[in-house]
């Protein structure tokens, strides 16, 4: 089954680049020429020449919600999303919606997608760096989705 791991994020916006970093720590334990990990710092529209053409996605992304707690990881579906109500604008086309445009182009989508969303406190702050907290919560996380997606580590 050929894989994609992808990890997002915005790489200045502090915490908001936690997906980029897990995803740079997972290609140095993933050996298997099935699987490639390929970080970037697009969304909507732009999804869609990544993520097609592979069997399954593993998308891994900076998430706020109200009661979570900085480092917590969510596992969900793209079926947990929203979809955009605005879809005119490139730019409010949400994650759940881009995946049924890019079906309706009859474009070779993934038929598994699996998210692994990471609770952050902000995504506004400009910094190179996670936050002490997200830092020390990424070796979890990559040890977590490498035992949940490749068994024992």
């Amino acid at each position: 089954m050929k894989t994609l791991i992808l990890g997002l994020g915005n790489p200045i916006r502090g915490d908001d680049g936690v997906g980029i970093r897990i995803a740079e720590e997972l290609k140095k334990h993933i050996k298997d020429e099935n699987v490639e990990v390929k970080e970037a710092s697009i969304g909507s529209i732009g999804i869609l020449d990544l993520v097609q053409g592979y069997d399954r996605v593993i998308v891994i992304d900076s998430i706020q919600t109200k009661d979570g707690r900085s480092g917590q990881i969510h596992r969900l579906k793209p079926s947990d999303l929203k979809s955009s109500i605005y879809t005119s604008w490139p730019h409010e086309i949400n994650f759940t919606t881009t995946l049924s445009l890019g079906e309706k182009l009859q474009l070779r989508m993934p038929k598994i997608i699996d998210i692994y969303a990471v609770e952050i406190k902000k995504n506004i702050t400009f910094a190179e760096e996670c936050t002490p907290e997200i830092s020390q919560a990424i070796p979890e996380i990559v040890h977590q989705i490498l035992t949940e997606e490749f068994g024992p580590v």
